[in-house]
């Protein structure tokens, strides 16, 4: 069951970060640790990246506007981070940032609707289609038929 503050603590963190230019991408109020945590997730609006100079400088903001909100009466630790990098590349900056890094790219065929998987270092991914380098031949694995590309260590031939 969640916390009852939860939504209002997630609003109150929401408006700061809007204000202050950032996205707030994960809020968690640790209640079994002493004293308990509140954990913020944010992000840059613009998507670039998170610094711990804008760790900071939010973890700032959003400790005043608690104290002014009154919402947690007893003792916290107030935690501020980036997201960090997820396995899964989703969006075209996760795309544009790990370009020449190994992926393993999840499809289904379209001709025989079958799934498949392609190992390869990314290269490109554009409206239509997404290139991978395989042993040196650029593989076009068409866009729509992809499931999922996922981050993985490098091969060993």
């Amino acid at each position: 069951m969640p916390h009852p503050l939860l939504p209002e603590l997630q609003h109150l963190a929401s408006q700061v970060a809007d204000r202050a230019g950032y996205q707030v991408c994960g809020l968690q109020l640790l209640t079994h640790r002493i004293p308990m945590t509140l954990q913020v997730q944010l992000r840059l609006a613009d998507g670039g990246d998170v610094s711990l100079d804008n760790c900071a400088s939010f973890s700032g903001l959003l400790d005043e506007a608690l104290e002014a909100a009154e919402l947690i009466q007893d003792a916290y630790v107030l935690e501020i981070s980036s997201p960090g990098v997820s396995d899964e590349l989703n969006d075209d900056r996760d795309f544009r940032s790990f370009r020449g890094f190994p992926v393993v790219v999840r499809y289904r065929e379209s001709k025989t609707g079958v799934e498949a998987e392609r190992d390869g270092l990314l290269l490109e991914r554009t409206d239509e289609q997404l290139l991978i380098n395989v042993r040196g031949r650029t593989v076009r694995i068409p866009r729509s038929d992809v499931i999922s590309v996922t981050l993985t260590a490098p091969q060993e031939d």
